[in-house]
């Protein structure tokens, strides 16, 4: 008989891989399966030999080497391919089996896999799992949703595999169905702003200040030392340090300027349209990248389109300071907003997210890891319901001390034609929600002008309508 496994994992590109490894190497047995059978045998033969992992090499040997209940963790690209290998597997499990989706999915799909799960009396778990190949190795962040009873089955390998932090292992049980992947989703959307945000300070300082690759290393190098200490401004660091041995130059500077995108950021952006979760940082990153993919058009408008210098206005030590404070408050405008976006999709779709969990989640393993995520995970214990961790300290003096800095470093790239929507949508975020009276009073008139759509005012209760044009 064949041996019985404690957990199957399906997908063996290197994420699934690392993933397999990860789990045997925390004392569970894996059953290994890939839908083309030479890339499960690569690894079985190869990094994968004598350990305790077995392969198979159709679903129906893959399901008949696990041990009951049935764990599964799925490691399959988003959407139709995941939607196939549930099609083939689910019909082949037996009620209480569990299956975990670690794939970057939409929620909606989640949502959808759940209840058909429901209605085969199968468990299902969306399980968000961030940290990138190193992370799937060695530690990832883990963010579950679905049933409770299904997490319960689960918990001991997840939590065995997860990145540890300081208060424990970063993997939680965050609310039903989908939960787990919208945290994910938004994760992401944070992730986009704050490469954003370090993409714009490398342009201010390369193109504004003439700073060549190796200087702005240094700079960054610094920043990893003080409040901006985290995992993407450590890669950046060394991006910006790494040689291409062809050329000899600044590898960064010789890779073409598009970045590509694989939906999370652009989910999380509609997501926060969709339930009016004020995410315009997060927002600017996504069109950022889409700007980005126009390469042969931009190309074509730096002929005809005019600009002013690049060159930025100022001593050039003080403008670098300036440029590291307009991305501590960006960063910390990318988290407000994300967390802001969490604590709106809780209360509509009836998650009951634990922000300061998902805080203390991401202190480790995931890509958003960084320290200032200590500070929000103890400000969400002290106010779970805050609206806007700018409100709260240590947020709010972080914003009195680098304001300035922000406005003079928005103001310089406005002055030389350097984009940077990031910061500039912060900016932008904040004076607005700190306004107590903004213009849309005016949008309202007119709205009410053209579509008879009324208005409230200030000195009265009830809702009114103008006839604003006289019959003709």
């Amino acid at each position: 008989m064949r041996e019985q496994t404690d957990v199957g994992v399906v997908g063996m590109a290197v994420m699934g891989q690392n993933l397999v490894l990860n789990i045997e190497r925390n004392g569970y047995s894996v059953a290994a399966y890939n839908r083309t059978a030479e890339r499960t045998r690569e690894f079985v033969e190869g990094r994968g030999r004598g350990k305790r992992i077995v392969p198979t090499y159709d679903v129906e040997g893959f399901v008949e080497a696990l041990s009951r209940p049935r764990r599964i963790l799925l490691m399959v690209k988003a959407s139709g391919p995941t939607d196939a290998v549930l099609e083939a597997i689910f019909p082949l499990l037996e009620p209480g089996d569990v299956v975990m989706d670690g794939g970057n999915a939409h929620y909606l799909d989640t949502e959808r896999r759940f209840e058909a799960a429901n209605e085969r009396n199968l468990f299902y778990l969306g399980v968000g799992i961030s940290g990138g190949e190193s992370g799937a190795l060695h530690g990832p962040a883990i963010m579950a949703g679905g049933s409770q009873e299904a997490y319960a089955a689960v918990a001991s390998i997840l939590e065995s595999i997860a990145a540890q932090g300081r208060k424990g292992a970063c993997c939680a049980y965050f609310g039903p169905a989908s939960a787990g992947h919208y945290v994910k989703m938004v994760h992401n959307g944070i992730e986009y702003a704050i490469m954003e945000s370090l993409a714009e300070a490398y342009d201010l300082m390369q193109r504004g200040l003439g700073l060549r690759a190796r200087e702005i290393a240094d700079v960054v190098g610094g920043w990893n030392e003080g409040e901006l200490k985290g995992y993407l401004v450590e890669i950046t660091e060394k991006v910006l340090r790494r040689e291409d041995p062809e050329t000899g130059k600044a590898l960064v500077d010789v890779i073409l300027d598009t970045a590509a995108q694989k939906g999370t950021g652009k989910w999380s952006t509609q997501s926060a349209l969709d339930i009016g979760a004020p995410s315009p940082t997060i927002a600017a990153a996504v069109f950022a990248r889409v700007l980005s993919s126009l390469k042969g058009e931009r190309t074509a408008a730096h002929a005809v389109l005019s600009g002013p210098p690049t060159s930025l206005a100022g001593e050039r030590t003080a403008a670098v300071d300036d440029v590291k404070s307009a991305v501590l408050v960006a960063v910390l405008a990318a988290y407000a907003q994300g967390f802001r976006q969490l604590r709106d999709a809780s209360a509509e779709r009836g998650y009951g997210l634990n922000l300061a969990e998902v805080a203390r989640v991401w202190t480790a393993g995931c890509i958003v890891r960084a320290d200032l995520l200590h500070p929000i995970s103890e400000a969400f214990l002290a106010q779970p319901d805050l609206p806007l961790l700018f409100l709260i300290e240590p947020f709010r003096s972080l914003w009195e001390e680098h304001q300035a800095r922000l406005r003079r470093t928005v103001v310089r790239a406005r002055e030389g034609g350097i984009p940077v929507p990031a910061m500039s949508s912060t900016l932008d975020f904040v004076d607005a929600y700190r306004t107590d009276r903004l213009p849309a009073n005016l949008l309202q008139a007119q709205r009410d002008f053209f579509g008879a759509h009324t208005y409230r005012r200030v000195d009265r209760e009830g809702t009114f309508h103008t006839e604003w044009e006289a019959p003709e």
